[in-house]
């Protein structure tokens, strides 16, 4: 049936509410451009969860921000960001307004598609929301130079962080931040513990354990064997 939008049969609607909204949890968006992308979000997001296992710090990764209630287009979805002082059970998006918190740090994996807002679009966003910590990364080592970036948020606006040796650091996170081939490497700053990716971190956990336990098992024939030695000893002596 045809509906008639004279002034004369106006269509009332009722002021939308927070609770009309709808907040995608998704933008239909594909996750990354290549294979390096997607393997070096799920790396990086794996070992920073792992870093901060048992505290109040939440890691996510391309999950939707939304930064103005009411507004579900002002919206941005960092390949990964941390936010401390937030519990970390999973979520479907974050709502700066509900969880009271901004992201602290944000990690952005830079492509042929999104250099350009990575730099200057992204950027601009996360200065103008207070993200104290900024970080771009180009896996492929072709868009960005240097190919790792960062940046501290002072004063309303981002200032580098100096990149000594080839390696940043995050006051926020407390890690250093540098580069293999395509990766990115996290060392704890305070001990120099490099913090390992999922495959890495089981098969030297599984080596450790390996030396472990050839050490215990040297160790124990080493005992035997000085406790043999020591009752041959004795035999000679008795002996003469």
């Amino acid at each position: 049936m045809a509906v008639n939008y004279a002034p004369n049969n106006p269509i009332k609607l009722r002021p939308a509410t927070p609770g009309d909204i709808d907040y995608p949890s998704s933008d239909g968006e594909q996750m990354a451009e290549t294979d390096y992308h997607v393997t070096l979000i799920a790396y990086v997001l794996a070992m920073l969860r792992t870093f901060f296992e048992g505290q109040e710090v939440y890691v996510g990764a391309n999950m939707l921000v939304y930064y103005e209630e009411g507004d579900p287009t002002q919206r941005v979805a960092p390949d990964t960001f941390i936010v401390f002082g937030a519990s970390p059970h999973k979520r479907r998006s974050w709502f700066t307004w509900k969880e009271g918190k901004k992201p602290d740090v944000i990690f952005e994996f830079t492509s042929r598609g999104t250099q350009s807002e990575d730099r200057w679009t992204k950027k601009g966003l996360y200065a103008w929301l207070g993200v104290q910590e900024y970080f771009l990364f180009d896996p492929l080592d072709e868009y960005l130079k240097p190919r790792l970036q960062g940046f501290n948020w002072v004063d309303g606006d981002y200032q580098a962080i100096p990149l000594v040796e080839g390696k940043l650091k995050s006051e926020m996170l407390g890690l250093t931040i540098g580069s293999e081939a395509d990766m990115i490497k996290l060392w704890e700053t305070k001990t120099g513990k490099e913090l390992l990716p999922p495959n890495k971190e089981t098969t030297a956990r599984r080596a450790a354990e390996v030396a472990w336990r050839t050490a215990e098992a040297r160790a124990d024939a080493a005992e035997a064997e000085v406790t043999r030695l020591r009752a041959e000893l004795e035999r000679l002596k008795r002996k003469q």
